[in-house]
């Protein structure tokens, strides 16, 4: 395995060095901050996540030791399994108050963001696997090697879950358009 670009600085993270924190913080934060966006679909919630994930990274810093994976990919796991961790929680959440309907329908001056807003939404609706490996792949730009390490899986069945998605996504969206 190649040598980890992240390892001296997480070395120095655990060594308590503030700097070593905050350029950290800085590289890591948006990829983090993006991939639980897309994994609740919540701005909010994402904040939370991406400040425990910098927490739990702070805590176990010192101990981290590299392994079969690069720091980044053990990152984008923990980020990802404090996403399902929520997810889980709001299933369990029970109200009498029914939540708030998105109206489908597109404008008639539709824009791109609202394509973007479209494909978002059918993200949420296909299989949690195939999530993370499209959300991975095309949104945090990891090549297939280094999401089938996140994912802990081979990259053939990454390849797999890549092409199922795709097609899941699709049926959604197609659907949609046609309910337009």
């Amino acid at each position: 395995m190649s040598a980890d670009p992240d390892e001296e600085l997480v070395r120095r993270v655990g060594a308590g060095d503030p700097a070593a924190v905050q350029t950290l913080v800085a590289r890591k934060l948006p990829r983090i901050l993006a991939l639980a966006v897309r994994m609740l679909g919540d701005a909010a919630e994402a904040e939370d996540i991406a400040q425990e994930t910098f927490l739990r990274i702070w805590r176990h810093a010192s101990g981290w030791r590299r392994g079969n994976a690069h720091f980044d990919s053990w990152i984008h796991r923990v980020t990802l399994n404090l996403c399902y961790d929520r997810l889980r929680r709001r299933r369990e959440w029970v109200t009498d108050d029914l939540p708030e309907m998105v109206d489908p329908s597109t404008l008639p001056d539709a824009h791109p963001q609202e394509d973007a807003l479209r494909v978002e939404q059918a993200l949420q609706g296909i299989a949690p696997r195939q999530r993370e490996a499209i959300i991975l792949v095309y949104y945090q730009e990891m090549s297939n090697i280094e999401a089938a390490a996140t994912l802990q899986i081979s990259v053939d069945a990454l390849e797999s879950l890549l092409s199922r998605g795709r097609r899941s996504l699709q049926t959604i969206l197609a659907r949609d358009c046609a309910d337009e």
